[in-house]
């Protein structure tokens, strides 16, 4: 255990978030996503895990101590709903609520047509697979910054 750190970040996942760099991308996804097949595609090459877990949860252990980037209007992106592209469950809305607490402000998530998402996905930095069952719990994230010291 280590002080001030969610215990959901494990090794693995504090390891791939601490080399992620500025603009790299990381997907957060559901037990239904093509994880294994997805995460070999990436820049980290292989699967990363937060188990017996909702998205929403992973999502809050991740945005505990990764800023995401103010840069881009895409910083943080949903996976659309087939035939229902502005529909947002309830898995997604979950999400939002924790991008916002931990952003400290209204932060839009971006909706992505599925199969555009899967490619998008394929050139992220990593892939981390959670424990939720519920359909549409995945997510994509930019990594930003943190400003020095008194910035």
């Amino acid at each position: 255990m280590l002080k001030g750190i969610n215990p959901l970040l494990n090794a693995d996942v504090l390891y791939a978030l601490r080399a992620m760099g500025h603009g790299d991308r990381l997907v957060v996804c559901d037990t239904n996503f093509p994880a294994d097949s997805i995460a070999r595609q990436t820049a980290f090459g292989e699967l990363l895990r937060i188990d017996n877990v909702s998205t929403a949860k992973a999502v809050e252990a991740i945005l505990s101590v990764l800023p995401l980037d103010t840069f881009v209007d895409d910083a943080a992106m949903r996976m659309e709903i087939v035939g229902q592209p502005q529909e947002v469950p309830p898995v997604q809305r979950e999400v939002q609520a924790v991008i916002d607490r931990a952003e400290g402000r209204s932060w839009p998530l971006v909706g992505v047509e599925r199969h555009a998402f899967y490619e998008k996905a394929k050139t992220a930095y990593c892939v981390i697979a959670t424990g939720e069952r519920r359909f549409y719990g995945c997510f994509i994230f930019s990594k930003g910054v943190i400003a020095p010291d008194g910035e």
